[in-house]
Order: structure tokens, then C-alpha cells, then sequence
């Protein structure tokens, strides 16, 4: 067998175990039903992660969009020093959730599923609702909240019990937006024909 041909085997073989599906946005990201409909593999996972976890759809669709606008592979951006050299990362977040590398591990820990990806939906999907459980039973925010489950996402729940976000205007101000984003998902849904799983 030739070199080449070897290594196209290798290439294709390594592009297949990536799968996940595409890791560029849905076309219309303020409309649940043409996400859902466009990406049926999306429904599935934040339904199941409704299940597991009792976190709604519409309240994880708007945080992945505030965290990711659903890219599978979103990363921070990089710092620079003197405005040109890369200093690397400004944190570990990646993936749909934006998950930092020590939550996630806790979070592999903690559910059983120390093979799960961050760039992967259905499990971007059930660490949220992991994540948004703890949020209630630690901080007694309901899941239905998007607002306060965006501040104690994005805070952590430490902070979130501190009040952190209180000397931050410009995430309330997101938080807000997280929840208005939140209700007009939940609009949607309810309207339109999805398939149920």
C-alpha cells in the first residue's frame, strides 16, 4: 500500500472520530424553531438533558447562545502583550458551554461521563443541567430562572452567593438579556412542530 494512500485512510479515519456535526452556527440564531429544525440532533440533546436534569430548553438555548451563539469549538480569545504578541488564551472556556477545563472536570466526575466532549451538543447539553441543578440546590435558584442561572454560570456559585455580579453593571445587563432571549425562545417553541423525543 502506498504512503499516500495510507495517509488518506489516517485523514479520513481522524476527520470521521470528530464528528459531532458541524461546528459553525445555525443560520438564524433568534429563531428556536429554524435552530431546532435546521440542527434536529439539538432537540434531542436539550430535551434529554431536560429530563436528566429538569432545566428547560429554552433556558439552555439562551445561555449557549450568550456563551457560544452555538459554535462547537468557540474559544476565548487570545491576550496580547504591546497589542502583538499572544499570551495565550484569556481563560480555558471552550466548546458550546464555554465550559472552564476545572468545572468540566468536576462535572466528568461528578455525572458519570468522563468521555463526554465539550464540543460535542448532548453533552454541552447535560453539563448545563448539571451545572443549573447545582446553581438551585447550592444558591435556591429556580431553573426556570435564566437571569440568576446566567449569573451563577458565569459568576459560579460562590460568586453568585457573594453577589460578585453586583460590581459588574455590564453582566446584569447580559443576565437580563440572557432571560429576555430566554422567554422569546420559549415563545417559539411552544408554537412551532418539533418532533418529541
Amino acid at each position: 500500500m502506498s504512503r499516500t494512500f495510507c495517509a488518506l485512510i489516517i485523514a479520513v479515519f481522524l476527520a470521521s472520530c470528530g464528528g459531532g456535526g458541524p461546528s459553525n452556527a445555525p443560520r438564524e440564531l433568534d429563531n428556536a424553531c429554524t435552530i431546532l429544525k435546521e440542527r434536529p440532533n439539538y432537540y434531542k440533546a436539550f430535551r434529554k438533558s431536560e429530563r436528566r436534569w429538569g432545566v428547560p430548553v429554552h433556558v439552555q438555548m439562551a445561555t449557549i447562545h450568550q456563551e457560544s451563539r452555538f459554535v462547537a469549538d468557540a474559544r476565548t480569545p487570545f491576550r496580547y502583550v504591546i497589542g502583538v504578541i499572544p499570551m495565550g488564551r484569556q481563560s480555558s472556556a471552550f466548546g458550546y458551554s464555554q465550559a472552564l477545563d476545572a468545572t468540566w472536570d468536576e462535572y466528568l466526575r461528578e455525572a458519570g461521563r468522563r468521555f463526554a466532549k465539550r464540543d460535542q451538543i448532548d453533552d454541552a447539553a447535560d453539563f448545563m443541567g448539571w451545572y443549573m441543578t447545582k446553581s438551585r440546590t447550592k444558591n435556591g435558584i429556580g431553573l426556570h430562572d435564566a437571569q440568576n442561572q446566567y449569573l451563577a454560570y458565569h459568576e459560579g456559585n460562590t460568586g453568585f452567593a457573594r453577589r460578585t455580579y453586583n460590581s459588574k453593571p455590564w453582566l446584569i445587563e447580559v443576565a437580563r438579556k440572557v432571560q429576555m432571549r430566554a422567554d422569546m425562545y420559549q415563545g417559539q417553541i411552544e408554537s412551532c412542530r418539533l418532533r418529541r423525543w
